[in-house]
C-alpha cells in the first residue's frame, strides 16, 4: 500500500513538475481538457448503463425511463449526450491547433492523436445508435451499409455487423458491447498519448527547444486548466441545464420503425464533415474511400512534410490553414442540408479543396 502510494506521488510530481515551454497558450488547453472530458463521460457512461436495456424492444423505452422516472436521470443522460459533443469538439480544436502550429512533426505523439480521433468518432456512432430513435436506426443501417463497398468480403462483413440481414437486436446488443468497452481503449491510447508525449515535450508557437526556454507546468500552466475547465463545464451545464436537445435531432424521439424512412437521414453534427465528403460522390465504392481518407490523410501531412523537406512556418501556411478550416466548416454545413442542388455541387467542391489544402500544407 505505501509502494502504491510513493508510486502516485513520483507519477504526480512528475506530471506537476513537467517542463513546459513559456511561451505556450490557452490554444493549449484543448489537451487536457479533452481528459477531462473523456473522464466525465465515462463515468457518466457508467452510471447510466445500469438503467440501459439493450433490446430492440426496450431500448428506446428504458431511455424514456431513465430521463422520466429516474431522479435526476435527466441530467444524466443529457450531460452524456451533449459532452459527447464537447468532447469531439476538444479533439477538433486539439488536432486543429497541432495542424496551426506544425505540432505534428512529433510524429508518435501526432499518429496516436490520430488514431484517438478515428476511435472516438467510432465509440461515439455507437453510441449514437443506443438510444434506438428514428435518426439512430436509420443512420445505423446507412454508415454500417458502407462496409459492403469492400471489395469481395464487404457483403459478407456488413451481415455480421447486423448479425442477419438487416439492422436489428444482436446490432444493438453489439453495438451496446463495443460503446462501452472501447473507451477504456480510449484511455489506455491516451496514456500512450501522453507517453510521448512527456517523452518529445511539448510543443510551443515559435518552435523553440531550450533547457532555459521552459517552466514548471504547476502553478504556471496548471492555472490556465483549471479556469479553461471552468469555463467548458460551465458551457456544458449551460447546454444541459437550458439547451439539451439543440445539438441532438428531434427525430431521435420517435422509437425506431423499420418501415418508415426519414425524409433526411443525417448523423450528429461532429460526422457532418465527412458525411458531406462520402455523399458527394456518386460512386459508393469512392465515396467511401475518400471518407476514410479524410480522417487518414490527417495522419498523412507530416509524412509528407519529411517527404518533400521540412519548412519553417510562414504567412501563406497559415492563409492555407485558415481556408482549409472554413471549408471544414462548410462541408459541415452541407453535410446536414438536403441531398439536392446546388448542395451537391458545392460539397464536391468543398471536398477537393479539403484534399488539396492538406496537400499544400505539407509543401510550404
Amino acid at each position: 500500500m505505501l509502494r502504491n502510494h510513493k508510486l502516485v506521488k513520483i507519477v504526480l510530481g512528475g506530471v506537476l513538475k513537467l517542463p513546459t515551454p513559456v511561451n505556450i497558450s490557452y490554444w493549449w488547453n484543448w489537451g487536457s481538457m479533452v481528459g477531462l472530458l473523456l473522464v466525465g463521460q465515462l463515468l457518466s457512461g457508467l452510471l447510466m448503463t445500469m438503467h440501459y436495456v439493450p433490446e430492440m424492444d426496450s431500448a428506446f423505452l428504458s431511455v424514456v425511463h431513465l430521463q422520466r422516472d429516474v431522479e435526476y436521470g435527466w441530467v444524466l443522460r443529457f450531460f452524456h449526450a451533449n459532452g459527447a459533443s464537447f468532447f469531439l469538439f476538444g479533439l477538433f480544436m486539439h488536432v486543429g491547433r497541432g495542424l496551426y502550429y506544425k505540432s505534428f512533426l512529433s510524429l508518435h505523439v501526432w499518429f496516436v492523436g490520430v488514431l484517438l480521433l478515428m476511435l472516438s468518432m467510432l465509440v461515439a456512432f455507437f453510441g449514437y445508435v443506443l438510444p434506438w430513435g428514428q435518426m439512430s436506426f436509420w443512420g445505423a443501417t446507412v454508415i454500417t451499409n458502407m462496409l459492403s463497398a469492400i471489395p469481395v468480403y464487404g457483403n459478407s462483413i456488413v451481415f455480421w455487423v447486423w448479425g442477419g440481414f438487416s439492422v436489428g437486436a444482436p446490432t444493438l446488443t453489439r453495438f451496446y458491447t463495443f460503446h462501452f468497452v472501447f473507451p477504456f481503449v480510449l484511455v489506455f491510447l491516451s496514456l500512450i498519448h501522453l507517453f510521448f508525449l512527456h517523452e518529445a515535450g511539448s510543443s510551443n508557437p515559435v518552435k523553440v527547444n531550450s533547457v532555459g526556454f521552459k517552466i514548471s507546468f504547476w502553478p504556471y500552466f496548471g492555472v490556465k486548466d483549471v479556469l479553461g475547465f471552468m469555463v467548458v463545464f460551465a458551457f456544458l451545464v449551460f447546454f444541459v441545464g437550458f439547451m439539451p436537445d439543440s445539438l441532438g435531432d428531434p427525430e431521435n424521439y420517435i422509437e425506431a420503425n423499420s418501415l418508415v424512412t426519414p425524409v433526411h437521414i443525417k448523423p450528429e453534427w461532429y460526422f457532418l464533415f465527412a458525411y458531406a465528403i462520402l455523399r458527394c460522390i456518386p460512386n459508393k465504392t469512392m465515396g467511401v474511400l475518400a471518407l476514410v481518407l479524410s480522417l487518414l490523410s490527417l495522419g498523412l501531412v507530416p509524412l509528407l512534410c519529411l517527404v518533400f523537406g521540412l519548412k519553417k512556418k510562414g504567412t501563406f501556411y497559415n492563409i492555407l490553414f485558415w481556408v482549409w478550416a472554413v471549408n471544414f466548416l462548410i462541408l459541415t454545413w452541407l453535410g446536414g442540408s438536403p441531398v439536392e442542388e446546388p448542395f451537391i455541387y458545392l460539397a464536391q467542391v468543398s471536398s477537393v479543396f479539403y484534399f488539396m489544402l492538406l496537400f499544400f500544407m505539407s509543401l510550404v
